[in-house]
């Protein structure tokens, strides 16, 4: 990935949800694999034409992560960031 660094957490797709405030709006929730901490990612979608590919996972700085305070959604989290990391290839589409 460009600009990697070897301090680099990777983290993966746990939630995509579409905003209530705006149209045409998706938020890409990445979390780690133990569900402690996440990665909000919005996008919004201008055109049929503007593909950005979704990947299963992404490696962010430990400096844009945030941390999960509700254990519910920690485990929630955790149990779909495992299952990501099972079945797919951290460059897979999604």
């Amino acid at each position: 990935m460009p600009n990697q660094s070897k301090d680099d957490v990777r983290v993966w797709l746990v939630e995509r949800t579409y905003s209530d405030d705006e149209q045409n709006l998706i938020i890409l929730t990445y979390a780690t694999p133990d569900g402690e901490q996440y990665y909000r990612k919005e996008r919004a979608l201008t055109s049929f034409t503007d593909v950005r590919d979704t990947t299963a996972a992404v490696d962010v700085e430990p400096d844009n992560l945030g941390m999960v305070d509700d254990p519910d959604l920690q485990e929630q989290y955790a149990a779909e960031a495992q299952r990501m990391q099972e079945v797919h290839d951290p460059d897979d589409v999604i």
